[in-house]
């Protein structure tokens, strides 16, 4: 193993990422002075980037920066808080905690995300402190949401499935558990923790998994139960697929090397599913993940940020070669995959009765955004649901929530409130909506190029219509649109999908599989609503004639010779 993090950039010297890092004294940098200075309702960007760690980022409100610019006022700073929570199991009491914070200090909505969290908008700098205070009062966290370390575990929602998925669960709670940094420094920061060291002494302080640089990029594990990968396990840094024989749970396919972003303009940079290595026990799991984050610490480019991530390890060095250096890190070789099989990666809406005799309920969050709209009062039935309910909120991969494990008795006057507040089980939406996924781009996210979250219900509104035409209004497609080709919705596991190019254009890639097993591919670049109606029409059309018997629309797209089947990133621009 590289006793020196920094001297394993191999293609030239390490960024000023690594450096901040390096000299941070394990995430601390300057971030309680900064946070205390009133001046202005920004920071430095060297302590923006600490801060990723500690489960934020600054941003601005794009939609008022020219009038702020015209007025000569700064930018209209505010910061993201985004709160960790291993397969977004939380309970009712925990939701009522995260509705008051977003009132008292955001911009009073909840955003579901893509890796079954929250994320809260609109935080002012000197609110930062209390805002993190209070989430952790509720016994959740925001450490390591962000940043150079391991994100949130996600794991399969499952509540049909229900003493399987409790003991997968589990095995998600033990990796997030056992991959959280160690630094005191949040504890310091935010929750006026006793200082455990100063610049003059760092040794009391260790991090035996990260080192003292972390991460050369973020990692990502999902856990999932076949036949659902409603986690896109091939998505993932660590894929773990649960492998259960007559209602047991055997231990775990391991995939290793997904990811979805890539930049624009750099054919060095895809989307890539991960690969299945081998098959290890329930016992072994936590070992596999730590090895294997940790070959990531001494492999990972630490020179070129846009190339650091765990797939570019893998792909440039070889699928063998990590297999072999994981398997010496273990003492131990992993056995042969076990069969599995995978029939969707969507959600399961409206109510199911789970193998515990409880019912689970999952309601339709339209890109996750928790608010309350006219006629729609989403967040004030949601908030008046908690609490009466005994049993558990579960935040899906596909930005919906779950009601889960209500008693009989509580399923009636749940539904009672269901129907008063409006609430949407989905059922009533076009097979299209509910497989639909959108990241949260303008007017908030710095990457953005286009409009995601407001724009993706318009474009459905008008493809939607397209569908009814020709008969396929509940023809289950997933379509997923992003501001920016940086993922955050894995937008190339769409069969349909757009990425934000430029204001009011995109591009379109058809073709990827119907349970997230293959890429997409581009089919149309930089184009606007006219030329996308325009295009999807006659596909559509040709799909509802001459698709084959349960024949999914990615597919079609691929035998149609629209797109060429995409299995591995490296063909993603071929």
């Amino acid at each position: 193993m590289n006793p020196d993090p920094l001297a394993s950039a191999k293609k030239g010297p390490p960024s000023e990422v690594e450096h901040i890092k390096s000299s941070s004294r394990y995430l601390r940098g300057n971030l309680t002075e900064t946070l205390e200075g009133l001046i202005t309702g920004s920071i430095p960007e060297d302590d923006n980037r600490l801060l990723k760690h500690h489960g934020s980022y600054m941003q601005d409100d794009r939609d008022l920066r020219n009038e702020r610019q015209k007025q000569k006022l700064e930018p209209s700073y505010q910061f993201m808080v985004r709160i960790r929570a291993a397969g977004g199991i939380i309970t009712p009491e925990q939701w009522l905690a995260m509705d008051k914070i977003a009132h008292e200090y955001a911009n009073g909505t909840l955003r579901l995300t893509t890796r079954q969290s929250f994320q809260m908008h609109g935080v002012l700098k000197w609110n930062m402190k209390k805002t993190i205070r209070k989430i952790n009062d509720s016994l959740l966290t925001t450490l390591a949401a962000c940043g150079d370390v391991n994100r949130n575990v996600m794991c399969n929602p499952n509540p049909y499935q229900s003493e399987v998925h409790a003991e997968v669960y589990k095995w998600a709670e033990r990796l997030s558990q056992h991959l959280d940094p160690r630094t005191r420094a949040y504890h310091e920061i935010w929750l006026d923790g006793e200082k455990v060291l100063d610049s003059q002494d760092e040794a009391i302080e260790q991090e035996p998994i990260y080192g003292p640089v972390y991460l050369p990029r973020k990692f990502k594990i999902g856990v999932t139960v076949p036949p659902s990968n409603d986690v896109d396990v091939f998505s993932q840094d660590l894929g773990l697929i649960a492998i259960v024989e007559n209602g047991r749970l055997l231990g775990f396919n391991i995939a290793v090397g997904g990811g979805m972003g890539m930049s624009y303009g750099d054919v060095n940079t895809y989307p890539q599913l991960a690969k299945i290595i081998g098959f290890c026990t329930p016992e072994q799991v936590v070992d596999v993940a730590e090895k294997t984050v940790m070959i990531q610490r001494d492999y990972g480019d630490r020179s070129v940020r846009k190339h650091a991530r765990f797939k570019y390890t893998i792909d440039d060095r070889g699928l063998e070669w990590f297999v072999n250096e994981l398997q010496d890190r273990l003492g131990w070789n992993l056995e042969a995959a076990r069969a599995y099989h995978f029939d969707s990666n969507g959600d399961r809406y409206g109510w199911v009765k789970g193998s515990n005799n409880k019912w689970h309920l999952t309601l339709f969050i339209e890109n996750g955004r928790v608010q309350d709209l006219e006629n729609y009062p989403l967040m004030t039935g949601l908030r008046e649901i908690a609490k009466i309910h005994t049993g558990d909120y579960r935040l899906s991969p596909n930005q919906n929530i779950i009601i889960g494990n209500v008693t009989t008795q509580k399923k009636r006057k749940i539904e009672e409130m269901v129907k008063l507040y409006n609430l949407n089980d989905g059922l009533q939406n076009s097979a299209l909506r509910r497989s639909s996924m959108a990241c949260v781009s303008l007017p908030t996210c710095g990457m953005a190029m286009a409009e995601s979250e407001r724009y993706m219900p318009i474009l459905l509104d008008k493809i939607e219509l397209i569908l009814a035409e020709v008969g396929l209004r509940e023809e289950e497609i997933v379509i997923r649109m992003t501001g920016c080709p940086n993922g955050c919705a894995r937008p190339a596991l769409g069969e349909i999908a757009f990425m934000g190019k430029a204001p009011g254009k995109y591009n379109m890639y058809l073709g990827a599989g119907f349970a997230g097993q293959r890429l997409n591919k581009l089919y149309r670049e930089n184009i606007g609503e006219e030329e996308i109606l325009g295009t999807l029409k006659p596909i559509i059309h040709r799909y509802a004639q001459e698709r084959i018997e349960g024949e999914h629309f990615g597919d079609f797209t691929i035998r149609a010779g629209y797109v060429k089947e995409v299995l591995s990133g490296t063909d993603f621009h071929a």
